[in-house]
């Protein structure tokens, strides 16, 4: 089940759009979740990862709802990729090129780095304002004061501007190694500027290579295609199965974000194929369609009876047309299909919750326990697991799950009071009781 949630990040950022990695920070982004994109990126992103000695599993990918051509990494090894590089990616290659050079970021600590030259920065900006004062006393006259501050500020800003152009080119350079190692082309990083050239074209026009944050694009290009008229994978394809998933995602996220007409533009009615019959089958069911989006995925999940995302999907229309019964037996045989998905567990959890049995609401503390194990950051399980506690009368363990939750949404005052009502509730010296004191401890130093 796609859906989207709301956080805040400071980020370093791959190409140069109208906020700089200063003014990222604080900045609210829209993340989407959904197993089968999650997976897909997954697929692009773990050989290059292993090729730069990164573990993989350590790495966080994010999705983020906006249509502008970006991505970048964030502090403790988090790679945000936003839709719209997503849905112009024309192939698997052109998105891999992009987590190449994100990955070079995080080997190359590029964002711990960046921190310390704001610092710098920041101390020539001041260091500016004392000289300006002093020049000001000394003359007599305010303007003198004013010029210093100006000059210390250009100073300033254009040691961070060298420094963070630095730090692209170094990226870039990673990537390509990273991708000759996974025996990759680099044609798609190559297509990707192109794209981003147009993109600069149309919205700013032309860009100074000393003011931007970035090289400019056109000699990032270059530096691509000399790699590539030397490199031995310059005419590696990209993998079939790659394509393929890369075809579903985008006709996924477009028949999701995209608005009707839009969808149908890029995907007609003649258009047979998987993707257009799933692009069109999501737009249906967002424009209350029921029937005809039933119809389209139906005929999915009759060619392929083995798909999890087919069947999470009629799963989703089901349930959130109000009809709960029927919706879960597609969520059932999802999960089935993929036991380890711990989106689908959650989602078939919420199903279960509100068929309000008490059989079903047994498994579905077991689906979102599950769940947990694997996602334990999750807002949405921890919600969906303290109102099966609740229902199941485990009162003690019902304040631990509304415990967690607050601490995610960073509520820390009723995730204090939740967890101790928890360890009043629960056997003293369980797993649960323990695990409401370190909560505790834990809301008490970030005090």
């Amino acid at each position: 089940m796609l859906r989207i949630v709301s956080i805040v990040v400071g980020a370093l950022l791959l190409v140069s759009p109208p906020m700089g990695p200063a003014a990222a920070q604080g900045r609210g982004i829209s993340l989407i979740r959904d197993a089968e994109i999650e997976n897909t990126i997954r697929a692009y992103a773990t050989p290059i990862f292993s090729a730069a000695d990164l573990d993989a599993d350590a790495v966080r990918i994010h999705l983020v709802s906006d249509g502008a051509i970006n991505a970048f990494v964030a502090g403790g090894q988090q790679l945000f990729i936003h839709t719209g590089l997503l849905t112009r990616a024309d192939r698997p290659s052109q998105v891999v090129g992009v987590i190449a050079h994100e990955a070079g970021h995080i080997t190359g600590g590029h964002l711990a780095r960046l921190q310390d030259e704001l610092r710098n920065a920041t101390a020539k900006s001041i260091a500016a304002f004392v000289l300006a004062a002093a020049a000001g006393v000394a003359s007599g006259n305010a303007d003198v004061a004013q010029a210093v501050i100006v000059g210390g500020q250009q100073v300033a800003v254009q040691g961070l501007l060298r420094y963070s152009r630095g730090q692209e080119s170094a990226a870039d350079a990673a990537a390509l190694s990273l991708l000759d190692r996974t025996g990759q082309s680099a044609s798609g990083l190559l297509e990707f500027f192109d794209m981003l050239n147009r993109e600069e074209a149309i919205t700013v026009g032309r860009r100074s290579a000393y003011t931007g944050t970035h090289p400019l694009t056109s000699s990032r290009r270059s530096t691509v295609a000399n790699h590539l008229a030397l490199s031995r994978y310059a005419n590696v394809p990209d993998q079939p199965d790659l394509v393929r998933q890369h075809e579903r995602m985008v006709a996924k996220l477009i028949g999701f974000l995209w608005p009707f007409d839009k969808v149908l533009e890029r995907y007609p009615e003649t258009d047979n194929s998987l993707p257009g019959r799933y692009a069109r089958s999501i737009a249906r069911f967002r424009r209350g369609e029921l029937d005809p989006a039933l119809e389209l995925i139906d005929s999915l999940i009759q060619e392929r009876p083995s798909d999890p995302y087919f069947l999470e999907l009629k799963g989703q229309m089901l349930f959130e047309n109000g009809r709960i019964a029927d919706a879960l037996a597609p969520y059932e045989e999802a999960v089935r299909l993929a036991p380890n998905e711990p989106l689908l567990q959650i989602d078939l959890a919420r199903i279960q919750i509100e068929g309000n049995s008490q059989e079903l609401l047994v498994t579905a503390k077991a689906n979102l326990e599950q769940a947990l194990r694997t996602e334990p950051e999750n807002a949405t399980g921890w919600f969906n697991l303290a109102i099966a506690n609740g229902r199941l009368s485990e009162i003690g363990q019902m304040a631990l799950a509304q415990a967690e939750h607050a601490a995610i949404i960073g509520d820390r005052a009723a995730a204090k009071a939740h967890a101790e009502r928890a360890e009043r509730e629960l056997p003293l010296g369980s797993p649960g009781w323990l695990r409401a004191q370190d909560l505790q401890q834990q809301l008490g130093r970030k005090r």
